[in-house]
Parts: C-alpha cells; structure tokens; sequence
C-alpha cells in the first residue's frame, strides 16, 4: 500500500494536468476559431467542447507517464 504523501503527489499533480491540459485545448480551439461557449450546440461549440476534453485526459495521462518514469527511475 502506498503512503499518504504519495497519493497526495499523485492526486494533485492530477488535477493540475488535468487543468492545465484544459486550458491548453481551450486555446487550441481559440486558435482553430472555435468557440466552447458560443450559443446553442453547433459544431463551433462542440469542436471546442472535443478540444478542451481532449487536453485535459491527454494532459492527466502525459503526467501519469511521467510521475511512473520517476518512481521507476527513483526505485532501486
């Protein structure tokens, strides 16, 4: 079983990928020209919508690839 500080770590180095990866498809879509908040459900609103779901799992599992290379890196 791991120890606390260790699911600390890992839950919120999780939120801030996760958040950061957000922010990161949401300015993606800024840049393509869409817009997640645009009104009703056009494809304006969804392209963004795809976008920003997209970087915000990419961003949590980029950063669980890498916390798994430093324990690997950090274990005798």
């Amino acid at each position: 079983m791991r120890n606390t500080a260790s699911l600390w770590k890992e839950g919120l180095t999780d939120a801030l990928a996760f958040v950061v990866g957000g922010l990161v498809g949401f300015g993606v879509g800024r840049l393509l020209g869409l817009d997640i908040f645009a009104p009703g459900y056009g494809m304006d609103a969804m392209g963004g919508i795809l976008l920003v779901g997209l970087g915000a799992g990419l961003g949590r599992r980029l950063m669980r690839g890498w916390l798994a290379r430093q324990d690997d890196a950090s274990s005798p």
